[in-house]
């Protein structure tokens, strides 16, 4: 272990009025939490990382009861609180206890479905190397969940010393930007940045507060302010409506692959989604499965029709999951026959060569797919990235940017988009301006569809190594 991190052990193990002064800390344990819950994953086993007083612990209890966990600090007395706070929850999996540097986690072992830390990334000296070291140590489709500090925050502690032509001690923190590139490239994640605005009852309140939550370790390369001139800057971070501090925090959902693949999905219904598909499985090579048909007493199975636009032979077409006869969403077409739908159950089929997987959606992401699931809860699942189609005429853009936001809200990678109809550069602009996804390709309007046309189409498709 280093000096410096000997010296966080050393300021976190001390800080014995901890919770006393973790308004910040407990609002962002719980809002990754909530995140967490919204991936829809139901993991067996857990690691936390930095646990300290066990703030996202309890929560993870209290969501995951049956799952194994494993709770771990650098600092033992941090460590031993968590236990404490864990104390009498319900939880029929068990609780381990680790002393752990969360750079250097081989310790904890592997197989992991869920590794998660609230406000210790912060700390890490090399973040891309550690993501890469516990990425290894998921399960195929399990995730990574952290919060962290970014670019922005205690601006208002800066800009005092900055006025003083002093050197701030607290540590630069990344932009979302930065953290965006130093996700592992065995996997696909995203980042969320949001605003906490803090008001401590002085500006001597604040000081004493980062040490009492063990924050106060200085950048490496910083002296300690002198006296005189501590005071000066209390004085001026002083303000007639009291002191603010700004907290930038991000969350950061990561998801490991189950397989190679995409999730092809739209902003609505008739929007393309087959034809699509159909062009990518021609363009990839690759394996084609539709969990969920519907409408095949008016219409032919997309399964039948990618087969025959693609050229696809039996062994690169799995069977759908349920087959249904009206054109209605999963979850009405199942009710008309008097069934469920088994979501609980439903797996990505095991692939029958090297080739990606190209799965086709029902609907849009919010369609029904049974009571307790949506089709945006089995695109999570599944932890595909998503090929979004989209129309590329006047009324799309609304749609699209939702749907974009909706999948990066449950961590959910973005491929890309494909727009379908007339070229629209205003659509085009949207997609990469607003809704941050670039545009795999944009598909002209056809008067017929054959094998000939997705043939053309699949050439204005990127491989699937670019993606």
């Amino acid at each position: 272990m280093t000096v410096r991190k000997q010296q966080i052990a050393a300021r976190f193990g001390a800080a014995e009025t901890y919770d006393d002064a973790a308004r910040v800390q407990r609002l962002v344990a719980e809002r990754l939490a909530e995140r967490i819950a919204a991936a829809g994953i139901a993991p067996a086993r857990i690691l936390e990382l930095g646990c300290g007083t066990g703030l996202l612990s309890q929560h993870l209890r209290r969501l995951f009861p049956h799952a194994d966990l494993t709770v771990s600090d650098l600092a033992p007395e941090m460590r031993d609180r968590a236990c404490r706070r864990l104390e009498g929850m319900h939880g029929e999996g068990n609780v381990r206890a680790l002393v752990l540097d969360a750079e250097a986690p081989e310790a904890a072992g592997e197989g992991y479905d869920l590794i998660c830390s609230s406000l210790s990334m912060q700390w890490f000296s090399d973040r891309a190397a550690t993501l890469g070291r516990l990425a290894a140590m998921l399960v195929p489709g399990g995730m990574m969940a952290f919060s962290t500090l970014c670019a922005g925050s205690f601006a208002e502690w800066r800009r005092v010393h900055a006025a003083a032509g002093l050197d701030c001690a607290i540590p630069a923190y990344p932009a979302a930007t930065q953290l965006e590139a130093e996700w592992p490239p065995t996997g696909r994640g995203s980042w969320q940045v949001e605003t906490i605005l803090d008001r401590p009852e002085t500006a001597l309140a604040f000081v004493r507060e980062l040490r009492q939550i063990g924050a106060s370790v200085p950048r490496e390369g910083t002296r300690p302010v002198a006296p005189g001139a501590m005071r000066r800057l209390l004085r001026d971070l002083e303000t007639p409506s009291g002191v603010t501090t700004s907290y930038m925090v991000g969350y950061g959902l990561f998801r490991a692959p189950v397989r190679r693949g995409v999730f092809v999905t739209g902003t609505d219904t008739g929007v393309g989604k087959t034809l699509v598909s159909a062009c990518l499985v021609h363009a990839w090579a690759a394996e084609y499965w539709k969990p969920f048909q519907t409408g095949i007493a008016e219409d032919i199975a997309d399964s039948v029709t990618v087969a025959a636009l693609a050229g696809l032979e039996p062994a690169r077409i799995h069977p759908p999951a349920s087959v249904l006869s009206a054109p209605l969403s999963p979850f009405d077409a199942a009710e008309r026959e008097n069934i469920v739908l088994d979501t609980a159950g439903l797996r990505l089929p095991e692939p029958g060569s090297a080739q990606p997987l190209v799965v086709e959606g029902a609907g849009g992401v919010m369609v029904p797919v049974a009571p307790d699931c949506m089709m945006i809860d089995l695109i999570a699942r599944f932890a595909l990235p998503v090929v979004l189609v989209a129309r590329s005429q006047l009324g799309t853009i609304n749609h699209t940017l939702l749907t974009l936001q909706a999948l990066r809200q449950r961590g959910i990678a973005i491929a890309g988009v494909v727009l379908n109809g007339p070229p629209s550069p205003e659509a085009r602009r949207a997609v990469s301006l607003f809704g941050g996804a670039r545009v795999l390709a944009e598909f002209p309007h056809l008067d017929r569809i054959g094998p000939a046309q997705i043939e053309e189409l699949a050439r204005l498709l990127p491989p699937f190594g670019r993606l």
